[in-house]
């Protein structure tokens, strides 16, 4: 939120603009902007102290010297994780039998295994709704385990196709769009041309600054 990390520094410190400028990755007019308050909307400041991103002496040290460069705290290096079953939000657990149940529907190929990691699951109970033991059987309704946010599509997309390449299949095509693809490219041709030709939406392409401060020919 590098505008309202800017709304704050302007409000509450005496750096420069060229120094909040640099530390919030925005243009110097844009800064100026904000500090006589004709940006186009009156920005809620974001305090970077409580958001771990500076300290204050750091605001010091650029308060002492113009020429100082704010430096932002770095945080600690996320965790990536590389094996195991993936981590689905307790709000969506419940939707995972009818996730798997649509992969079990749609894809037989794919294994209980591979079933595991990509929802986050366990062999047990993917056992059970493809035997339909499942304790709560009657209720399960197929969906797409990607609409219900189990999961991303690419995702699921390779794992589909791995199973394919296992089972000795041709894994299967995505044609949902191919019918909209030309003219969804004609389209961004379009806007394309019209943006190398100045003209966006039937309206003359403004300046960098008379955007900024909303002004029309």
């Amino acid at each position: 939120m590098p505008h309202a990390t800017a709304s704050w520094l302007v409000d509450n410190t005496s750096l420069s603009f060229q120094q909040i400028a640099e530390f919030c990755g925005l243009h110097i007019l844009e800064i100026q902007a904000i500090a006589d308050d004709m940006a186009a909307t009156k920005l809620t400041g974001r305090d970077p102290l409580r958001a771990h991103e500076l300290t204050q002496d750091e605001i010091d040290k650029g308060q002492k010297d113009p020429n100082y460069k704010l430096q932002i705290l770095k945080g600690p290096d996320q965790q990536r994780r590389t094996k195991g079953p993936r981590y689905t939000p307790v709000s969506k657990r419940q939707d995972k039998p009818d996730g798997i149940a649509w992969i079990i529907r749609n894809h037989p190929e794919v294994s209980d295994g591979q079933i595991s990691l990509l929802i986050g699951t366990t062999r047990t109970t993917i056992a059970a709704i493809r035997d339909r033991s499942h304790w709560n059987i009657a209720n399960i309704t197929p969906k797409d385990p990607v609409t219900l946010g189990l999961t991303t599509q690419r995702d699921l997309d390779t794992t589909i196709a791995k199973a394919a390449k296992a089972a000795g299949m041709e894994a299967p095509v995505d044609t949902r769009l191919e019918g909209d693809r030309e003219a969804l490219i004609e389209q961004l041709r379009n806007e394309r041309d019209n943006v190398h030709n100045g003209v966006v939406a039937n309206e003359p392409v403004l300046s960098d600054v008379d955007a900024l401060f909303g002004k029309r020919s």
